[in-house]
């Protein structure tokens, strides 16, 4: 079922005609007029007809949670076909509505029923709050919040094999002590700008667009490098492990059983499309891969089989209201890796070589990771002494999460996170044992013993999103800014090298220069601009250029330069040879792609 919340001043119709459908009403229900009213627009949709009830009851629950919040003195229920494309029978909704209706009255809310199947005129005013407008996918699904709130998550820490208490642990890494604060709801809360926002767009790699959805980006030429350089890094990182590439569709049929019931997990997340068909939009790769893995025949010599895809894009819609910079969005790029195993031992042995990617990933962007190492109860119980390996592996205290019970496709999952300027988690890499979704999309292999079983399937993203990658570099630098000068790591950064011409003169000698260092695949300009040498070295401070140097007349004679290191902020005599041979020692062993702008910085466009 889709709805839409409107909280309004008032909300007047009145009836005009009948369709084929309309319900017999009296005269009096052909108008209607209510003020300061909570305006629940309703289309009841062909799967609810499986579980009607369910239905009913969950949207009851959404109704009263949301008029709690908003306070309104009257709740309307009015049908609105055009929220969906798969309706169901009318017969069903007029009855979903009716039930709903005596449900909300029973609580002792105000309630009214605007009539069905009749085409009518109205006016409504919206209030213009942050929750006057609001958009929920109501499902049948059974949500036992009172044995939940009976049965919450223990916590504690995990050092190598030891369970502390975290009211004992005494926390060296101030890191680790806000994620847990977060994590247990007493650290900071999401309000308030991070540093990254101002930052992607005064290095130009990307901004958000007003004539796209909110949460969709558009990129500028260096953040795009910086984005195709972090998707080679995956695809190496992964290919190395065994992956084979695939490509997969963004929109997913939601009239498939399998991908229905997966996506509703997501709940008011999915991200659907007005069109005839009930599509939705991808929030991961998982659907292709899945679909994929549906099709062929598989044997255990198969196994483990790996997948992986780079969505450009997933889709998630999230709340307006929650949407900032890099660190969410409603498109986003995910490298998503599925590894499809026999059995819980080859299951337990690929998760820890992912663990080890993940844990690679933080050293080659210099980024700090703290971990929480989350399993159900029972998953503990019977691999307490791998998780202990895991916890020995990472070599620091985690944050440990034990479920009393499953709630989700996962039985257990590790989730790396850097830490904002603001003390909030960025989620970045994770790795997750789901134990439902092979029987559910009818995933199957021969095993040994001649028969068909479903594989466990490991969920992996390296890096976590490519934005939140970038999140993480960005806002890094803000919280070390008082100790070194900000930067990205040399091999991500969009232009490597700079040469900074003094003169009109000097102009063939930078280019004889740009060229040999060009050749050696080294991002490099020349700021060849009618400026003072200061002006064009501060600059180049301002964009963070690992290498810059001057070429003069001394230069040009001596084949010398003082190239200031921004990394150290040393100034040191190189000649063109030992320059090249220090970048490329910094960036051995990762990706490259070529200069994205024009190599003259006078003929450059600037996007912000």
């Amino acid at each position: 079922m889709r709805i839409l919340l409107i909280h309004s001043d008032y909300l007047n119709y009145n009836v005009k005609n009948k369709t084929p459908v309309a319900e017999e009403i009296e005269d009096a229900k052909k108008q209607g007029a209510f003020d300061e009213s909570l305006v629940v627009f309703t289309a009841v949709e062909k799967d609810d007809e499986n579980n009607p009830q369910g239905i009913v009851k969950n949207l009851v629950k959404e109704v009263i949670k949301t008029n709690d919040q908003v306070k309104a003195e009257n709740i309307v229920l009015y049908p609105y076909a055009h929220l969906s494309s798969s309706l169901s029978s009318p017969k069903v909704a007029v009855q979903v509505l009716k039930d709903v209706e005596e449900a909300l009255d029973a609580e002792g809310l105000n309630v009214k029923r605007v009539p069905f199947g009749w085409y009518k005129a109205f006016e409504i005013s919206c209030k213009g709050h942050p929750l006057s407008e609001l958009s929920r996918t109501i499902t049948a699904e059974e949500e036992d919040e009172e044995e939940v709130e009976k049965k919450p998550s223990s916590w504690s820490i995990l050092d190598g094999d030891k369970i502390i208490d975290i009211d004992d642990f005494k926390f060296e890494n101030d890191q680790l002590e806000k994620l847990v604060s977060y994590e247990l709801g007493t650290g900071a809360s999401d309000a308030g700008e991070p540093p990254h926002v101002k930052l992607m767009r005064e290095k130009e790699l990307c901004d958000y667009e007003s004539a796209s959805d909110v949460g969709n980006l558009k990129w500028f030429p260096k953040g795009r490098l910086v984005r195709d350089l972090l998707a080679d890094y995956v695809y190496n990182l992964v290919v190395d492990q065994g992956a084979m590439p695939i490509e997969t569709p963004i929109f997913y049929d939601l009239d498939n059983e399998a991908i229905n019931v997966h996506a509703a997990k997501f709940g008011e997340r999915q991200y659907r499309t007005d069109t005839k068909k009930n599509l939705m939009l991808r929030f991961a790769c998982c659907f292709g891969a899945f679909r994929v893995m549906a099709d062929p025949f598989i044997t255990w010599k198969n196994l483990p089989a790996k997948l992986y895809e780079l969505s450009t894009y997933s889709f998630r819609f999230e709340k307006k209201g929650e949407v900032v910079g890099l660190k969410r969005l409603r498109a986003f790029t995910m490298p998503d890796f599925h590894s499809f195993c026999a059995d819980m031992e080859s299951t337990l042995e690929e998760f820890s070589k992912q663990t080890d990617m993940c844990i690679q990933t933080g050293v080659d962007l210099d980024v700090n990771y703290e971990i929480i190492f989350r399993a159900t109860k029972d998953f503990y119980d019977e691999n307490k002494d791998w998780m202990y390996s895991i916890g020995k592996k990472i070599g620091k205290p985690v944050l440990l999460e034990i479920l009393p019970e499953r709630k989700h496709y996962w039985s257990c999952k590790i989730d790396f996170a850097a830490i904002d300027y603001l003390g909030r988690p960025i989620e970045n890499p994770t790795v997750q044992i789901d134990v439902e979704s092979g029987k559910r999309f009818d995933i199957t292999y021969l095993g040994e013993d001649g028969k068909e079983h479903y594989p466990t399937i490991l969920h992996c993203s390296p890096t976590g999103s490519i934005e939140r990658v970038i999140c993480s570099l960005l806002e890094k630098t803000a919280i070390e800014l008082d100790e070194k000068a900000p930067m990205l790591p040399t091999w991500l950064s969009p232009i490597e090298v700079r040469i900074i011409t003094v003169g009109e003169d000097h102009k063939d000698f930078a280019n004889e220069l740009y060229d040999k260092i060009n050749a050696e695949n080294i991002r490099v300009d020349v700021d060849d601009r009618d400026e003072s040498v200061g002006k064009k070295i501060r600059n180049a401070a301002t964009e963070w250029i690992p290498y810059i140097f001057v070429v003069g007349d001394n230069e040009k004679e001596s084949g010398v330069f003082s190239v200031t290191v921004r990394e150290t902020g040393e100034k040191v005599d190189m000649t063109v040879d030992e320059l090249i041979k220090e970048v490329l020692d910094k960036t051995k062993g990762m990706p490259y792609r070529g200069l994205p702008l024009p190599k003259d910085i006078s003929t450059r466009i600037n996007f912000q």
